[in-house]
């Protein structure tokens, strides 16, 4: 069976770039596997510079992939990278994760909010221990990274202006109850993310440092939702992440500056911005399932 990371077996993708990444420094929360190290690898064969700090130094039971096999993939893609091994939640972890890019690199021009937790109990079925993870990985560690990296972000901004991003991998704010009534626990981890977007945006508009959101408007092939239960049968109605990966390329590398979009501070959902560049078949991206049979993801 063709893994979540393996885009050999589909089609090539239908996104046509307007702009690159070469010579970009992308410090990446995650990025191991997954939607991340998509994204990650399409920055990588522009010739980007990817800094991952993810928690997965040594090889997982389940998951696939660990930081150094994946920062391996994005120098055999083009890129350089660096692997460091660090956990969001700990402050000089993260603190020396934004010293490594600097260093390294000579700085940050975007930062990738990409780990995440989730559990889509129900408000009495939800561990506290698991509550307490979702807040600490996604709400605390996408404010910390974002917050640590602002001073390397904004003079990004000054060297190069419309350079300097921060897109965190969240959904946008809709407060119809539905979706705090389905998950609550989650609902409130994964909107305190996209706050956060909300937030700085209006807090850096006047540094030059762009902040957005995105999220996939159909459910995501990962080794992640495969481990869940029934996970096997659910890709099979999924796109491959490759779809987030070139989202996300086309928001960093300045491919919505002619869409006539104000380009800090959006909600994008993956469809939204490809359409955008002039991708209007998204069947490339799918495992197989006809369009109107794929799963449609939560928050929209």
């Amino acid at each position: 069976m063709t893994s979540s990371n393996d885009a050999s077996a589909r089609p090539s993708s239908p996104y046509r770039a307007a702009g690159t990444l070469k010579g970009r420094t992308i410090l990446m929360s995650g990025g191991s596997r997954g939607i991340g190290l998509a994204i990650a690898l399409r920055a990588a064969r522009d010739g980007a510079n990817i800094v991952l700090m993810a928690k997965t130094g040594e090889p997982h039971p389940k998951l696939e992939g660990t930081v150094h096999s994946a920062a391996a993939q994005l120098e055999a893609a083009g890129g350089r990278a660096l692997a460091l091994v660090g956990d969001v939640r700990r402050d000089e972890d993260v603190a020396a994760a934004v010293d490594a890019a600097v260093g390294h690199f000579g700085g940050i021009d975007a930062v990738v909010n990409n780990a995440s937790a989730i559990d889509l109990s129900r408000t009495d079925a939800v561990d506290m221990k698991r509550y307490d993870l979702m807040q600490d990985i996604n709400v605390r560690g996408t404010f910390l990274l974002s917050k640590l990296a602002l001073p390397a972000l904004r003079r990004s901004a000054q060297d190069r202006p419309g350079h300097a991003h921060i897109l965190t991998l969240s959904p946008p704010l809709n407060l119809d109850p539905k979706w705090a009534g389905m998950h609550l626990a989650y609902t409130m981890a994964k909107y305190g993310m996209s706050l956060t977007t909300l937030g700085l945006a209006e807090e850096l508009k006047d540094d030059g440092v762009l902040v957005n959101s995105l999220w996939p408007c159909t459910l995501i092939d990962t080794a992640a939702i495969r481990n869940m239960p029934g996970g096997e049968r659910m890709v099979q109605a999924a796109r491959g992440p490759e779809i987030m990966a070139d989202a996300a390329h086309a928001i960093l590398s300045g491919g919505m500056d002619g869409a006539g979009a104000v380009l800090s501070g959006n909600f994008y959902t993956d469809e939204e911005v490809l359409r955008a560049t002039g991708v209007n078949d998204f069947r490339p991206y799918s495992l197989g399932a006809p369009e109107e049979q794929l799963v449609p993801d939560i928050f929209l």
